[in-house]
């Protein structure tokens, strides 16, 4: 995978964060995982078709995916995550690909974007048809988001 690729989805969390109240966008650990991943906690997988064919999964807590959906919605207090939450973290993940997508325009790159799939729970595994899948750790005011990109 061709490492230009990342910075589409690092701008788009630059661009998209802080219009739903984040201040801070750092780039945390940068590793190569081999074609599965596993999780607990929440995982929303988009695809990509066009120019480029691929997933990006985002992958975070639920706790932390309780934290973005409160301040998604205005400081709601997020007991549970709930359809209201899922929603929301959905809505999230569509936006920054949605950003990305635009991103990927400007290089002359075009893409489509598939509707976000969402899971959660314990030891969620999956696997993609790329043989390495490229994970970068982002922090938001301090909340850990994985960025993982199949693209072939």
């Amino acid at each position: 995978m061709d490492v230009k690729y990342i910075n589409p989805f690092l701008t788009s969390f630059k661009n998209v964060m802080p219009q739903i109240g984040f201040e801070k966008v750092e780039k945390g650990k940068i590793n190569i995982n081999e074609g599965e991943l596993v999780t607990d906690g929440v995982l929303i997988i988009v695809g990509i078709v066009g120019d480029l064919k691929g997933n990006v999964i985002y992958s975070l807590t639920t706790e932390d995916a309780k934290k973005i959906a409160s301040k998604m919605m205005m400081g709601m207090e997020v007991a549970e995550f709930d359809e209201m939450a899922q929603s929301a973290i959905s809505e999230l993940s569509n936006m920054l690909t949605a950003n990305a997508s635009i991103e990927f325009s400007t290089m002359d790159i075009n893409i489509n974007i598939s509707t976000p799939t969402l899971m959660y729970g314990s030891n969620i595994k999956t696997k993609f048809n790329t043989p390495k899948l490229l994970c970068i750790e982002l922090l938001v005011d301090n909340i850990p988001i994985e960025i993982n990109i199949a693209i072939n």
